[in-house]
């Protein structure tokens, strides 16, 4: 009988031993639905063979990501750096782990408006989304040709704050003039004859912006076996998508936009936002100085980028797979 109990005893203490490692195993990554963010993606298809398993939300914007990150929801989000560095300000634990694309904004205007430069667009109204890397590249842009811009009437521009899929919308239907927007967007509307290039906007302080990896600093600190897999997986996935482009097309265009973009609008897109694994402190310090200068986010004390900067994983799982 003793022994029969003992053997019960034993075969839960096992199972729940096997739960307690396989629910270890899980790293829970919230991701956005842009073209440049399919090498995260992608991570969840690859995982297994990094052994471990990758449950994957997608949010509509960086800020909702780092709320999740905040909610205790997530270990691991992808966003542009600005969500990143106002998240960070407000308290979020975080850590900028990795930089997974760069580029991706284009100031996109109404052919029938004649836009040819930034200065053009004074009396205009100019669609962005509020709080992305787009209102940080747009007010640098005004910034360095002494322009103003605000909501209401009266400054050399108005803004019209849109969600990212909203702002096609706006061109299309002349609600707006101009747009900050991200891609494939404003390479569809490119492509579909209802938006011209004004300019790609990396001739500021900022250059090309590069979207960042964060993780959250008890995965970092506790789970360091677990974060360690789940980077050298990062980077196995976008050196799989720099290899092998057409797998890379496959895969966004069917499997995280289901359809909804050409050919043609991946292939501008990724032109515009390349794949790639790094960033540095001094990206992410001068994107937080001219945040603080050009007002977005409106930070009581804008993080310091070495503090919270921390690429040692990112550069192991490099050197552990050659890359350099």
């Amino acid at each position: 009988m003793k022994a029969t109990v003992f053997g019960k005893t034993a075969l839960v203490a096992s199972l729940l031993l096997a739960g307690s490692a396989q629910a270890q195993d899980v790293v829970r990554l919230g991701n956005l639905k842009f073209a440049h963010y399919g090498a995260v993606s992608y991570i969840k298809e690859i995982a297994p063979k990094c052994g471990i398993k990758v449950d994957e939300k997608v949010f509509a914007k960086g800020l909702d990501v780092m709320q999740a990150i905040i909610a205790g929801e997530l270990d691991v989000g992808t966003t542009a750096s600005e969500a990143a560095i106002s998240g960070r300000a407000s308290g979020a634990p975080i850590y900028v782990v990795a930089g997974f694309a760069k580029g991706g904004a284009r100031l996109v205007a109404r052919p029938d408006e004649k836009i040819k430069s930034v200065r053009d667009l004074k009396g205009k109204k100019v669609g962005v989304t509020r709080g992305g890397i787009q209102e940080v590249l747009l007010m640098a842009e005004l910034n360095k040709y002494g322009m103003t811009a605000d909501t209401a009437p009266g400054k050399d521009v108005q803004l019209i704050y849109l969600a990212y899929a909203d702002l096609n919308q706006a061109l299309l239907g002349k609600n707006i003039d101009a747009m900050m927007q991200s891609e494939p967007q404003s390479s569809q509307a490119i492509n579909k004859g209802f938006g011209v290039e004004v300019i790609k906007p990396y001739d500021t302080p900022i250059g090309e912006p590069v979207r960042t990896m964060v993780m959250t600093e008890k995965f970092y600190n506790t789970q360091r076996p677990l974060a360690e897999k789940f980077m050298k997986c990062f980077v196995q996935s976008t050196k799989t998508f720099l290899d092998n482009p057409a797998l890379a097309e496959k895969y966004v265009r069917d499997v995280v936009f289901k359809g909804q973009i050409s050919s043609d609008d991946y292939r501008d897109a990724l032109g515009n936002s390349m794949f790639s694994y790094d960033v540095t402190p001094e990206h992410i310090q001068v994107t937080t100085d001219l945040m603080v200068k050009t007002g977005v986010g409106k930070m009581a004390k804008p993080p310091v980028a070495k503090d919270w900067v921390k690429t040692d994983l990112l550069d192991e799982a490099k050197k552990s797979l050659n890359i350099k």
